[in-house]
């Protein structure tokens, strides 16, 4: 698809210094798009439902319905598994059957940890299998949408053996962090009263995300960001 700097530029020679500016600003967008359409954008329609007066059973089974068209239309179409649409509607149907039990508030406050256990295992899955999930949404930050950049990620993540750790880590120390708030969370439900488990549940997604962010800046980020300024710079000489 051309950019629309294209068609107001002529001729076709002159062009390139006006697209610049544009191509990476698409380039992040297009990048983007996935994770603003699978993840996103079901979670905002959740809360909106919730907001509009429905029950958390019923809008946790309408906000399902865009990830899990998503994921039905391209295994059929194109005979590929959308990773991000499937993973969102395995963590709603499982949060739906746990919704069924009624009665107890403990099993409602286990109902985080079943769904967010679900989210650190495929994460954890995908970083052994090699086809780390997360790196989906770390590309566009890392790059910047810089056509430099992203070709660098592109040559680096088919070709460099370190690279690929450093992305094989960053979504394992995700997954982890999320399985081990997951079994806290589980453990402090039924041992715990629920009122200040409600509190405490917060207080542990909050400390569970910080140190994710640290631990996998270090091991993931930081040494990936160091690969691609000094691809990129190779690349420009």
């Amino acid at each position: 698809m051309s950019s629309p700097a294209a068609t107001l530029t002529a001729p076709v020679v002159d062009a390139p210094a006006a697209a610049t500016p544009i191509a990476p600003r698409k380039a992040l967008v297009d990048s983007l798009k996935p994770l603003l359409v699978d993840v996103a954008l079901p979670l905002a329609a959740y809360y909106g439902l919730k907001a509009a007066g429905l029950s958390t059973f019923a809008a946790l089974a309408w906000s399902s319905v865009i990830p899990a068209v998503r994921t039905v239309w391209g295994a059929v179409r194109e005979r590929r598994l959308n990773g991000l649409a499937a993973l969102m509607v395995s963590v709603n149907v499982v949060s739906l059957l746990l919704g069924l039990v009624a009665g107890d508030p403990r099993l409602m406050l286990l109902k985080e940890s079943g769904a967010g256990s679900i989210v650190g295992l495929a994460f954890l899955v995908s970083a052994v299998r090699g086809r780390p999930m997360l790196s989906a949404g770390l590309r566009p930050w890392l790059t910047r949408g810089e056509a430099v950049k992203a070709a660098a990620w592109e040559r680096l993540s088919a070709g460099s053996p370190a690279f690929r750790r450093a992305e094989k880590r960053f979504s394992a120390a995700w997954g982890g962090a999320l399985l081990a708030e997951c079994a806290v969370r589980a453990v402090g439900a039924y041992t715990l009263p629920v009122e200040t488990m409600v509190w405490a549940g917060t207080v542990l997604m909050i400390g569970t995300m910080a140190l994710a962010f640290v631990v996998s800046g270090r091991i993931g980020v930081v040494p990936m960001e160091r690969m691609i300024a000094a691809e990129a710079a190779a690349s420009e000489r």
